[in-house]
């Protein structure tokens, strides 16, 4: 394993490990990775990082998607559906919600 694998593992590991320890840091982590414009995949890496935390046998049931399924939505190339977005995030104690950013000009009618 080289030592960009090895740091990547240990980073991996350690984010796992922090939400394992700390259950109220998921909400604001899965915030974070919502929020990243820059890297759309954030949100993807980070649920699954949320999923490893809480058991990913145990979220996937929870969700009603088998566990296969969930690593596959779940991974760097994975497309989840809202409906299985809604279901991942019930699973984990969260939802997704929306909310105001600023003032925003109002549309013509």
């Amino acid at each position: 394993m080289s030592q960009i694998d090895k740091a990547s593992v240990s980073y991996e590991a350690g984010i796992v490990e922090d939400l394992r320890a700390d259950p109220d840091f998921a909400a604001e982590y899965l915030r974070a990775a919502l929020e990243d414009e820059e890297n759309p995949e954030a949100l993807l890496m980070a649920l699954r990082h949320v999923a490893k935390a809480l058991g990913v046998s145990e979220v996937a049931e929870k969700a009603g998607v088998n566990r296969e399924s969930l690593y596959r939505a779940l991974s760097p190339r994975g497309n989840p559906t809202l409906k299985t977005l809604r279901a991942v995030t019930k699973a984990m104690g969260l939802r997704v919600t929306v909310e105001k950013i600023g003032p925003q000009a109002h549309p013509a009618h």
